[in-house]
């Protein structure tokens, strides 16, 4: 099993060819550990627009061994956005048996560390419905028209997913 789980994580991580020596692949994945996970797939695959593609399974001594985890096992529901190896990979994780720790998320700069998320749409509006239809609101006045030297025509809307992580979605507006 733990070969099978090595095996999958390292086809998920190569692509079919380089276009850059130092890093084969130059589209990072990111891992996120949620208090709700059915809460946060929800959100990210109904609400936001990725698609659920298929996960994979760390046991507790691979976790440990490589310092992921205190010899907690994971499973990983992986969401992407766009097609094949050079998709964007968004790895939602519980751990079981854990308590989440939760501090100030107010604003960006209210504690280090990665801080949100920049995803572009085709279609504010039509974000904005997807979102709506779950529950969702924009933060502050978003959407907020960008000025022309950040895009032009283009507006950005700030909404909170359900661990109140920032995601930006940045993209032109239909209505206008």
């Amino acid at each position: 099993m733990q070969r099978l789980t090595l095996a999958l994580l390292a086809c998920t991580a190569l692509p079919c060819c380089a276009a850059d020596p130092a890093f084969p692949r130059t589209t990072i994945d990111l891992g996120c550990v949620v208090s709700d996970l059915d809460a946060a797939v929800r959100f990210y695959t109904e609400g936001v627009g990725f698609r659920e593609a298929a996960g994979f399974e760390v046991p507790a001594e691979l976790a440990r061994d490589a310092g992921l985890t205190d010899s907690k096992p994971l499973a990983v529901r992986v969401l992407v956005l766009g097609e094949g190896a050079d998709a964007t990979k968004l790895k939602l994780m519980q751990v079981a048996g854990t308590e989440p720790r939760t501090g100030d998320t107010e604003f960006i700069h209210s504690r280090t560390g990665f801080r949100y998320l920049t995803i572009m749409v085709a279609d504010t509006d039509a974000a904005l419905a997807r979102l709506a239809a779950i529950g969702v609101r924009p933060i502050a006045k978003s959407p907020v028209a960008l000025p022309d030297g950040l895009g032009g025509r283009l507006f950005l809307t700030c909404v909170r997913d359900p661990d109140g992580n920032l995601v930006e979605l940045i993209g032109p507006r239909s209505s206008r």
